[in-house]
């Protein structure tokens, strides 16, 4: 068995760990700790620990060795939490967080950060078992030998890294260890792993149930923890013994009795219960009389995202082909190919069933990301002198495995830049009638097709004047007339900022517009709601996946284009009475009493043949960007759901086109950046109202002349 196969497993399922942990770390309460937070913090060192004994990564196993015994101190009430412990902890988790990702790169960790730490946390267990040895720290007793659990590699004969100390008077006993379907290979590993754990009394059974005794002080759930690093969850079973190390290794008939005492068989101890037949064995018996119910991991198995991928394409790829054969056969005679439809209607449904099932594969929960922030507020709030309650809603709603990935950093700005500039200190909130401490929400919910995230605080809000100067002083074009939309959309210009010094959380003018620029990237926008006093609300709005796209298909001349559909507000067909001329080329729509601008589709990609004459057309009410906007088409064909080709990497990037799809009839139709394309439809209109003016300079010098 070569183990580095199973390098892959062990990384990630310790990068889950480090999360589990780092969350139960934030969630603790110093004063009265939680047992079970404490077990599972405990418990995840423990595994990451085996696991990099296994493996040979010395430098982690060390680590979190250091770290598992003050962990063990504290669980078992020597060693009094405290802010500052926690804080170190978290610490320690970020550096066995670095190690895993050096190790995963075939590097090697970083040697001086490996020695800090250590010396960190041996600092920090002589000092609390010094103030446990005087009485101050705890009333349970110290350890009887505290230095070799600190510092093992300081003293000679001290166990070595990762290996489970021996504490008789703390024993839990002997387990049973059943290895399922294991090859003899194979399982002399797992044997010698298992020695790492404990000592192995005995052995005895076959391939298809092989069971070791093991006495050891570790739980079966550690021992199980450990050894699913190396094999499936369902091939291994860890059970209590029922009788002590020696009794059991005396009546394991055909045991490789390791331990010499195993050798004389101590005297049957009496028992009320009819005892089992000598050849059964008591390990065997003890198996059988505590089954062990199966792990809830063996009901899931670990894909790739390159597999799932691949898979969403050729989903994707066949309902292009579908959608092909839809249209062919829409054009026969029902009558004749009544079966052919009804085929073709059952293919239809199936391929949209497959596509969704295949689609929720990539679909994760957004606690992914939101577990990542408690860190985030709880060290920021600290730097700031500020007092914070973060609150979570809509953390089991789902989103795109890619998107959740993508929107971690935007939310982390605009995470921090609400503590930073929406949340006032503690004295100006209780000053203002607040309580002391400030709240923020992140919260997340289904709409539709999308998905909406939000980032509310209870804050100052936004100061309009204050933005609007700002805007002036660095020379923005901007109108008292401005709506507070518009004003608050002004916190997204480039090297924008309102902060009166520059500070290492924020400041600096830079971020907000790549937080913009990114969400867009994902087809999203961003809308922001403030209210003077009362907070801020950030809303972001994306789609749930950006491999499929729920679409509204329009004509311009003989062109197709896509708009997304949640885009799309209401199509009418304006009048002459609600088009109003403005300044150059510029037209607006009055819609309700609202003067929207007017986007022409043919005049922005020069679309040969479309209606031009305005009150022909048809204006589709769409929204990008917090604006609204009238684009005006030739028809509207209909809704369909499509397949997002990504036209930047196949082709290159095009103004006014987030990508591109594969229709029905085979050909390709763009699908339209609605913020982009206003901008490459003003950016047209400025380009030939320079060249009007170039062309009637010339006559104009040449009249000038002629008159002289």
């Amino acid at each position: 068995m070569d183990i580095t196969d199973f390098y892959d497993t062990f990384f990630e399922e310790a990068e889950e760990l480090l999360a589990d942990m780092e969350r139960h770390l934030l969630e603790l309460d110093v004063e009265a700790p939680d047992a079970e937070q404490l077990n599972a913090i405990f418990r995840a060192a423990h595994s990451i620990k085996g696991g990099a004994g296994t493996f040979g990564f010395e430098v982690l196993q060390k680590t979190t060795h250091l770290f598992e015994n003050l962990l063990d101190h504290t669980r078992k009430g020597e060693l009094r939490l405290r802010r500052d412990i926690v804080d170190t902890f978290l610490e320690t988790k970020d550096m066995l967080n670095d190690q895993l990702g050096a190790y995963r790169n075939g590097e090697d960790p970083d040697q001086a950060a490996f020695e800090r730490i250590c010396a960190i946390l041996q600092q920090l267990a002589r000092e609390e078992i010094d103030q446990g040895l005087a009485g101050g720290a705890s009333a349970s007793p110290a350890p009887a030998s505290p230095a070799p659990a600190v510092e093992p590699a300081a003293e000679a004969g001290a166990p070595e890294w990762g290996a489970v100390p021996d504490s008789s008077a703390d024993s839990s006993g002997c387990l049973v260890v059943a290895l399922l379907g294991v090859s003899d290979e194979n399982r002399a590993l797992l044997i010698e792993e298992l020695g790492q754990l404990g000592e192995v009394k005995a052995q005895s059974g076959d391939q298809a149930r092989y069971e070791v005794l093991l006495e050891t002080t570790a739980s079966p759930d550690d021992i199980e923890a450990v050894m699913c690093f190396i094999i499936e969850p369902d091939e291994i079973e860890v059970t209590q013994a029922a009788a002590s190390a020696d009794e059991a290794v005396a009546d394991a008939p055909g045991g490789d009795a390791v331990a010499p005492a195993a050798a004389e068989p101590p005297a049957p101890t009496p028992s009320p219960a009819p005892a089992p037949p000598q050849q059964q064995g008591a390990t065997e018996a003890a198996a059988k009389a505590k089954p062990k119910p199966k792990a809830s991991e063996s009901s899931s198995i670990r894909v790739s995202v390159e597999k799932v991928d691949q898979i969403i394409n050729l989903v994707g790829e066949l309902i292009i082909t579908q959608s092909m054969l839809d249209q062919t056969v829409s054009q026969l005679d029902g009558v004749g190919n009544g079966a052919l439809l009804n085929g073709m209607s059952l293919l239809q449904r199936n391929a949209r069933d497959l596509q969704e099932a295949v689609m929720s594969i990539r679909m994760i929960p957004m606690d992914f990301v939101f577990s990542r922030f408690p860190r985030v507020v709880r060290e920021t709030s600290a730097k700031l002198g500020k007092e914070i309650e973060l609150i979570t809603e809509g953390e089991s709603t789902e989103l795109d495995k890619s998107l959740t990935e993508r929107i971690i950093d935007p939310l982390t700005h605009l995470v921090r830049n609400s503590l930073d500039h929406g949340i006032e200190p503690p004295e100006v909130r209780e000053a203002a009638g607040k309580p002391r401490s400030g709240r923020l929400t992140l919260s997340a919910r289904h709409q539709g097709g999308n998905i909406i995230i939000e980032v509310i605080d209870d804050g100052a809000g936004l100061n309009r004047d204050r933005l609007l100067a700002k805007a002036r002083e660095s020379g923005l074009n901007v109108s008292d007339a401005m709506s507070d939309d518009e004003v608050w959309q002004l916190i997204f210009a480039p090297g924008f900022s309102t902060a009166k010094e520059v500070t290492d959380v924020s400041g600096r003018g830079v971020g907000m517009d790549v937080v913009k620029r990114n969400i867009q990237g994902m087809g999203g926008h961003v809308q922001i709601m403030s209210r003077a006093g009362e907070g801020t609300t950030i809303r972001i709005l994306l789609p749930l996946t950006l491999a499929i796209l729920d679409g509204m298909s329009i004509r311009v001349g003989e062109e197709v284009f896509i708009l997304p559909l949640t885009a799309v507000l209401e199509s009418l067909q304006p009048a002459r009475e609600d088009l109003y001329a403005m300044a150059g080329d510029d037209v607006v729509l009055k819609v309700r009493d609202e003067y929207l601008p007017v986007v022409a589709v043919h005049e922005a990609f020069e679309v040969a043949g479309a209606r031009t004459e305005l009150t022909e057309t048809i204006a589709v009410i769409v929204q990008g960007e917090g604006r609204r906007y009238a684009l005006l088409v030739d028809d509207l064909i209909g809704q369909q759901q499509v397949v997002v080709k990504n036209l930047e990497t196949n082709y290159r990037k095009v103004p006014g086109v987030s990508a591109a799809t594969i229709l029905g009839d085979g050909s390709v139709a763009l699908i339209l950046d609605i913020a982009g394309l206003h901008q490459l439809s003003r950016s047209r209109k400025q380009a030939r109202h320079a060249s009007r003016a170039t062309l009637s300079a010339t006559p104009l010098s040449l009249n000038e002349v002629d008159v002289q």
